[in-house]
């Protein structure tokens, strides 16, 4: 009996040994169907002359997504040349997409230059330039992520509508191939997370305190004075904080105060410049602001102090019309953007809804003590009285929450306060009769007895 119990033992133990052993085989496969073949397309990649663009993958950490890709699928790889992703690229965009936070971006960006299948250069669409071909990317978190391939007008092949390809199957493997192209392709998203990089949420931070203060009579640190709120307006006028015109001793604006600054004024100033120069029609004012005149330097020390400023932006056609005479004076073209410049957040939204709701709006202006008119006129916002107005022509060029560029279509100078001279009133002239005293009396009666009097005026 105890044999038989034995048997039975060893059997299911055989057994279950068999059952282990069969399974092992299947998952082997499974776990063997990513590993990477030495002819592979992202072999090549590694090994090629885009040496910034595989230096790009490494980095987001995209090689084990992209064999995954690769075992179940061939693979398109659109890659820019190293000169569009080291000498092309924006400075500040590339370090942004450096930033470990920025993980997903990069990836995303890298993602939508590959497409799940095999598209050589005769797959592509013919020459007509109505035919376009949309495939879908490996960036699934892009909304629209098919990359349209097209033909240009002399018949080179497009990728995206921007990127012109140089290199048509430059590199070709069984399970892919690389076709070089001209300039980076962004996505939709990155471009978005890449604008909002300096939202509200990152400057919203407390102000800066300052060194503390010893009472001299006393020899005591004096109180603190009761803290600001976070992103509360500062406790100077923005006047206060201005630099001299040029007609005074040049003197700069406060500055931020040491590395513990609360806002990024130079940064934010420089985006806006940015701003618009890719928007278009008005190079002009950029250069007034950063060659002409110190006024961007002046905006954004006041932005690092915390107070806000809203553009008039005047658009190129309006810059041309300034005549010499208005520019030639010392500190003309500071006074003309001062009066530019409302110390106020405002947006096309606000103002509009101001002037529908009151009329007439004045805005106070850094140019004291003019201020700007605002109303509403033709369904929008029309600043300034007679042929000297402008409309509000380009609304939100730039908006941060500390600066808003508002676009209008001309150049606004301040009404001339003119002081009617009156005309002087020409009043009748009395002539008072002196009155003589008691001693001239007397003289006067004794002359007036020897009949000399009529001799001396002063007995009349």
């Amino acid at each position: 009996m105890g044999s038989l119990n034995y048997g039975a033992l060893n059997l299911l133990f055989f057994t279950f040994i068999l059952i282990n052993a069969t399974a092992l085989p299947y998952q082997n496969p499974k776990s063997n169907s990513t590993q990477i073949n030495s002819n592979s397309v992202l072999v090549a990649l590694l090994d090629s002359h885009y040496t910034e663009l595989s230096e790009l993958v490494e980095k987001a950490l995209l090689l084990q997504t992209l064999e995954e890709a690769v075992s179940r699928h061939n693979i398109t790889i659109f890659a820019p040349n190293n000169e569009a992703l080291e000498r092309q690229m924006d400075p500040e965009f590339k370090r942004f997409l450096l930033e470990p936070g920025n993980l997903k971006s990069l990836q995303n960006l890298l993602l939508f230059h590959i497409i799940p299948s095999r598209v050589g250069s005769k797959e592509w669409p013919s020459e007509d330039f109505e035919s376009v071909a949309h495939h879908k990317t490996l960036c699934v978190d892009e909304a629209d992520n098919h990359l349209p391939l097209t033909r240009g007008n002399s018949g080179e092949k497009v990728v995206g509508g921007l990127a012109r390809v140089t290199r048509p199957d430059d590199v070709v493997r069984p399970d892919g191939l690389i076709h070089g192209i001209e300039r980076l392709l962004v996505p939709r998203s990155v471009q978005e997370d890449f604008n909002r990089r300096r939202s509200l949420t990152s400057i919203s931070a407390v102000l800066p305190e300052g060194a503390p203060v010893v009472d001299p009579r006393t020899h005591r640190l004096k109180k603190p004075a009761t803290p600001a709120p976070a992103g509360a307006p500062p406790a100077l006028p923005v006047y206060d904080a201005m630099a001299p015109g040029p007609s005074l001793a040049p003197a700069p604006a406060p500055g931020p105060g040491g590395p513990r600054h609360h806002f990024d004024g130079e940064s934010q100033v420089k985006d806006f410049i940015q701003t618009l120069l890719h928007y278009g029609g008005y190079n002009e004012l950029a250069d007034i602001l950063v060659n002409l005149t110190s006024l961007a330097t002046e905006m954004g020390k006041l932005v690092s102090e915390g107070y806000v400023l809203t553009v008039l932006a005047p658009n190129d056609e309006a810059m041309a019309k300034l005549t010499t005479d208005q520019l030639s004076d010392p500190g003309a073209p500071e006074q003309i953007m001062y009066y530019h410049l409302i110390p106020e957040y405002q947006t096309e939204e606000s103002m509009y809804n101001s002037v529908r709701r009151f009329g007439k709006v004045q805005y106070d202006t850094l140019r004291l003590p003019h201020k700007v008119v605002a109303e509403e006129a033709d369904g929008s916002v029309k600043f300034g009285q007679g042929e000297g107005s402008a409309y509000l022509f380009d609304p939100d060029i730039y908006t941060d929450g500390r600066i808003s560029v508002q676009g209008i279509d001309g150049v606004l100078f301040p009404m001339e306060e003119t002081t009617e001279k009156l005309a002087p009133t020409t009043a009748p002239k009395v002539v008072v009769k002196q009155r003589r005293g008691k001693l001239l009396e007397v003289a006067c009666s004794i002359i007036g007895a020897f009949g000399q009097d009529s001799q001396f005026t002063s007995c009349y």
